[in-house]
């Protein structure tokens, strides 16, 4: 199993597609359920720990808006955990909206610098229902290698 960082950060169908295929998708949806659900937590409405600041500075400095740094302490760590990622451009704000632009680049930076250039797949959101088909079948046959891969160095693949 491979852990794959998906842009959205909270894109539903990307998670699905990468579940199905026996990965761990890198989604921002459960680093909010580990806050939300957290005793660390003790007030609901901001859902936020004193050190949840300070890991935001990791990523953004002090003068970039509070808005990235919040979002980068969520979605920071999971750049740094991924082995692979999947990166959906031109999308659709209803595929997996992921905050303000500056964060989304961030990301993509931080995914691209972390993650060897040949466990990433970028690729555009279709546009009509062939190229759907494709997007589906491309991202497939994508975590399909990474499954060979893995399986590979885990010794139980061809060699």
């Amino acid at each position: 199993m491979v852990k794959v960082f998906i842009y959205p950060t909270n894109s539903f169908i990307l998670a699905d597609l990468v579940t199905r295929a026996g990965h761990e998708p890198l989604v921002v949806m459960n680093q909010v359920r580990e806050k939300v659900t957290s005793l660390s937590v003790d007030s609901p409405p901001l859902n936020i720990t004193p050190e949840d600041p300070n890991l935001g500075l990791k990523y953004a400095a002090i003068e970039v808006p509070a808005g990235v740094r919040g979002r980068m302490s969520l979605m920071g760590p999971l750049a740094e955990e991924a082995e692979a990622g999947i990166i959906v451009e031109d999308t659709p704000a209803d595929f997996g909206c992921s905050g303000c632009n500056r964060t989304n680049e961030l990301m993509k930076y931080l995914v691209r610098t972390n993650v060897d250039r040949s466990k990433i797949l970028e690729i555009r959101y279709p546009k009509n229902e062939e190229q759907m088909h494709d997007f589906v079948y491309t991202i497939l046959e994508f975590l399909k290698t990474l499954s060979n891969e893995s399986e590979i160095k885990k010794g139980g693949g061809k060699k």
